[in-house]
């Protein structure tokens, strides 16, 4: 009998993540499988994140179906995409729904799927800051706890799953999928037209990409980080590459005004956000990596790259512990001391986690279809 699998993405990086097992069932169909799947996205068609080249250097579709749900406030969001969900799955028999990771939509599709008595898997489960006042925390509570799989990157993430409860028969340590895609894209990677234009060498720049809103929406913690990183860079005559959307690139851009008209030459290169094989190529070949992003920090990990976290805990401590990673939190003088570590070269040892071998994802099409 065949088995409908529907994977549903709530944001831009969430794709990143469900390419591996798109591919890997892929996969399974070619070796015989009976396995049907659809990809389903929360939010709307024309996502100025989602551009079209991001699906394509994936190697997977576009989304077969778009909820089209588009709204700042959190709670009206969960609501909408539960009602837009439940229709999905009214008019589209299905077995398994998978999620990934720890959105408020991740969240109201868990509670549908679970409402409608369909099988709940989670990728990225038993991931947790210990920080109730954190919205995403909560979320990640509820997806876990309705969820009948579910899927861990490593060794502290499954003791916690188990811990609050979790059937042991229902928890599978598969490692990091995030590492699939970057084996994956490895051979694949493109040396961005940027660092043409900007005369940049491999090695020789860092990069800084900045998306969390409790950073990006206070302007003084803004300020005095920015700062930082353009007076260590200027100090040290390199060039901070900075891919930014949003509010922190309209910051930067003031910040770099009014240092020109200071007469000084910013240590910060704004450049365009870059597509998803530039993008990885421009961080694999950097001298270190600043970043508020999670999957960043993984990225760099796999990639032996020194990597500034502007946070005080990580969801993937190996990142830190094994890994290439430092948390700084948003502490000015901690971030300039690590710079200063890389461009001295005396950045700590580091290795590669366990079950970063690049087959998380076949793992997780093998459970699911074995159940």
């Amino acid at each position: 009998m065949s088995k409908n699998i529907c994977i549903v993405a709530g944001a831009r990086p969430n794709f990143i993540k469900v390419a591996p097992v798109i591919r890997a069932i892929r996969n399974a169909q070619k070796s015989g499988v009976d396995v049907e799947y659809q990809l389903v996205y929360t939010g709307r068609k024309d996502d100025p994140t989602l551009e079209a080249s991001l699906f394509a250097d994936l190697d997977i579709q576009s989304p077969d179906v778009f909820l089209e749900v588009d709204c700042e406030n959190m709670n009206e969001l969960t609501g909408m995409v539960m009602a837009q969900f439940e229709r999905y799955l009214q008019d589209h028999p299905t077995d398994v729904v998978i999620v990934v990771d720890d959105l408020a939509s991740t969240m109201a599709v868990a509670i549908v799927t679970k409402k409608q008595g369909v099988q709940l898997a989670h990728i990225a489960a038993g991931t947790r800051s210990f920080d109730i006042t954190m919205p995403k925390e909560i979320n990640r509570l509820v997806i876990d706890g309705l969820s009948d799989i579910l899927f861990t990157a490593g060794i502290s993430n499954n003791s916690i799953a188990n811990k609050e409860g979790a059937e042991l028969s229902k928890v599978y340590m598969v490692g990091n999928v995030l590492i699939d895609n970057i084996r994956f894209l490895q051979q694949r990677m493109k040396r961005p037209a940027v660092m043409d234009e900007m005369h940049l060498e491999e090695g020789k720049y860092m990069v800084l990409t900045l998306n969390r809103k409790a950073i990006v929406n206070n302007i003084d913690e803004m300020k005095s980080l920015i700062t930082v990183i353009d007076s260590v860079a200027r100090k040290a005559g390199i060039k901070v590459v900075a891919p930014l959307r949003g509010k922190a690139l309209g910051f930067v851009l003031a910040f770099k005004a009014y240092q020109d008209v200071a007469d000084h030459q910013s240590g910060i290169m704004v450049v365009q956000p870059q597509g998803y094989l530039e993008f990885s190529y421009l961080t694999a070949h950097a001298m270190g990596v600043i970043t508020d992003s999670g999957n960043v920090a993984e990225e760099a990990t796999f990639n032996g790259v020194p990597c500034v976290t502007l946070n005080s805990y990580t969801e993937h401590m190996e990142t830190v512990t094994v890994g290439t990673n430092e948390l700084v939190a948003e502490d000015p003088e901690k971030l300039q001391n690590a710079m200063e570590k890389i461009l001295n070269g005396e950045w700590k040892k580091a290795g590669i986690p366990d079950r970063w071998d690049g087959r998380s994802a076949e793992r997780i099409v093998q459970i699911i279809c074995g159940e």
